[in-house]
């Protein structure tokens, strides 16, 4: 496999625009490895190798554990995740899934007992975020494989 083109060398300006809203996610308040996870979730339904390669390292380096990771797209059928990340999860695919499903009165109902009117503004930007990104790293081919979380501090 190899990559259509570079992205960010041909159109640095679109690529910082992107990564002014993934920094705005980044500092929203909501929980590092709720956005892990939602990034995955959307990766997996999306098929972007290089974005599951990369959140997956990104979950595991903020602390996520192998099991919920390997549970994540069967995140309904498992006691793994708090109500939050449920709802979370729930609003991810909703979003994901768009044409399908056009956000029902009840989704969204559900998912405004877990988060504030802020929150739920950041969580779908989020949830925008990785579907762009998703998007752009299928599109031109990023290779997955090479991507390194940053030190945190958890490492052991």
């Amino acid at each position: 496999m190899e990559s259509r083109l570079n992205y960010i060398k041909i159109s640095p300006d679109a690529y910082k625009a992107m990564a002014v809203l993934e920094a705005h996610v980044k500092h929203s308040g909501l929980e590092k490895q709720l956005l892990e996870l939602i990034k995955t979730r959307a990766s997996q339904i999306n098929g972007c190798a290089f974005c599951l390669d990369m959140h997956t390292k990104d979950a595991r380096a903020a602390g996520e554990t192998e099991q919920r990771l390997y549970a994540l797209s069967a995140w309904r059928e498992t006691p793994f995740f708090t109500d939050r990340e449920r709802a979370a999860l729930e609003w991810t695919e909703t979003i994901t899934r768009i044409a399908d499903t056009h956000v029902p009165d009840s989704v969204y109902q559900s998912v405004c007992q877990h988060f504030t009117e802020k929150e739920m503004v950041d969580l779908t930007m989020a949830i925008v975020t990785i579907n762009g990104w998703n998007r752009i790293a299928i599109a031109f081919r990023s290779i997955p494989g090479a991507y390194q979380p940053a030190k945190s501090g958890l490492e052991k």
